[in-house]
C-alpha cells in the first residue's frame, strides 16, 4: 500500500538529518516530500534520490508548499528556529507559532486527513494551536494531530544505560507528560532491563529526572551560540514517524506522544502517554500505570504549568 509522507522544514538542521534517516528506514512503497522556503531543497532531495533505497524523494522550496502536501498521509513538521544560550522553549513561541500556525492551516486545505507529527518547539504549545486551526478548517480528528516526545524517551534510555552501566538495547524508561523542563516526567519506578525492574536510589532518581529534563539545555550549551539538539531530535523524529507509516499500513505500532486528552479528566487536554498506533493514527492511549510518591508529586506540580502552556496555544491568534 503506497504512503506519502511530507516533510515540512527540510533544509533545516533536523530537517536533513531527518530526511536521511527516512529515505534509509521508511518502508517499502513510500513517497519522501521534501519542502522548505530554502532554495536548496529540491537539490536536498536530488542528493538523497541517489541513495539506493525503495524510498522515492522529491524536492519543493518556495511559498507554495501546496505540491509538497498534496496526497501526504503523514505532514512531519520541523520548521521554525532553533534555541539558542539562554534561551527557553517558551522564548521560541511567537515566531515558532506563526510558522506552525501558517503551515497546518496549508495542510489543513490540501490534504485534510493526514496525520500530522509536529517536532517544532514549544510542543506543548504548539499543538493546542494546531488543533485550533485544523478545527477552524473543519477538518479536526484528534487521532491525527500529535507532537513528537521521542525525544525525551530515547534521552532517558540513553541516560539511565550509562548510570547503570547496562546495554542501552535492552533499557526501558516510560516518559509521561509535556515536552519541556519539569513537565517531562520520566517514570523511573518502571524502568526495566530486560522486562526486569530497575533500582535506584533517591539520589540517582533526582539527578537522572534533572538530567532528563534539562537534556536539551545541555545540548545547547555545549554547542556554545552554534544551535540546539539536532542530530539526536532527528533520529528520535525519525524512530516516531517510521513507526506511524508502519502503523498506518497496518502494524501495531506503540509510541510515545504528546496528544489530545481531552477525554481523559485526570491529567491535561494534551498529555504524553504511551500510544498504541494504527490505521487511523491514535488507536488507544494506554494506562500510564502506577507512580511512585516522587512522580506523583512531580506530575501535580507539572499539571498547572502545562494548562498554562496549553491555554497560550489555545488563545494564540495570527498576527496578534
Amino acid at each position: 500500500m503506497y504512503k506519502k509522507v511530507a516533510l515540512l522544514g527540510a533544509a533545516g538542521g533536523i530537517g536533513q538529518s531527518l530526511a536521511l534517516s527516512l529515505k534509509l528506514h521508511l518502508p517499502e512503497h513510500t513517497e519522501l516530500s521534501l519542502y522548505d522556503i530554502a532554495p536548496v531543497t529540491p537539490g536536498i532531495a536530488v542528493d538523497l534520490s541517489h541513495i539506493p533505497t525503495h524510498v522515492k524523494v522529491t524536492g519543493y522550496a518556495g511559498d507554495d508548499l501546496a505540491p509538497a502536501l498534496e496526497n501526504a498521509d503523514l505532514v512531519i513538521i520541523s520548521a521554525g528556529v532553533a534555541r539558542k544560550p539562554g534561551m527557553t522553549r517558551a522564548d521560541l513561541f511567537n515566531t515558532n507559532a506563526s510558522i506552525v500556525y501558517n503551515l497546518v492551516e496549508k495542510a489543513a486545505q490540501v490534504c485534510p486527513n493526514a496525520c500530522i507529527a509536529i517536532i517544532t518547539n514549544p510542543v506543548n504549545t504548539l499543538i493546542p494551536i494546531a488543533a485550533e486551526v485544523l478545527k477552524k478548517a473543519g477538518v479536526y480528528d484528534k487521532r491525527k494531530l500529535f507532537g513528537i516526545t521521542t525525544l525525551d524517551v530515547v534521552r532517558a534510555k540513553t541516560f539511565v544505560a550509562e548510570a547503570k552501566n547496562e546495554n542501552v538495547k535492552y533499557v526501558s524508561v516510560p516518559v509521561i507528560g509535556g515536552h519541556s523542563a519539569t513537565t517531562i516526567l520520566p517514570l523511573l519506578s518502571q524502568a526495566t532491563l530486560n522486562g526486569l525492574k530497575l533500582e535506584f536510589s533517591q539520589e540517582e532518581i533526582e539527578h537522572l529526572t534533572h538530567r532528563i529534563q534539562n537534556a536539551g539545555t545541555e545540548v545547547v550549551e555545549a554547542k556554545a551560540g552554534g544551535g540546539s539538539a539536532t542530530l539526536s531530535m532527528a533520529e528520535a523524529g525519525a524512530r516516531f514517524s517510521i513507526g506511524v507509516v508502519r502503523a498506518l499500513l497496518g502494524e501495531d505500532i506503540i509510541r510515545y506522544a504528546y496528544v489530545d486528552s481531552s477525554d481523559d479528566p485526570r491529567y491535561t487536554k494534551f498529555f504524553a502517554y504511551p500510544i498504541r498506533f494504527g490505521c487511523h493514527g491514535v488507536e488507544e492511549i494506554l494506562p500510564i500505570g502506577s507512580l511512585s510518591e516522587y512522580e506523583q508529586k512531580q506530575l501535580e506540580q507539572l499539571i498547572p504549568i502545562l494548562n498554562d502552556e496549553i491555554e497560550l496555544g489555545e488563545n494564540f491568534k495570527i498576527n496578534s
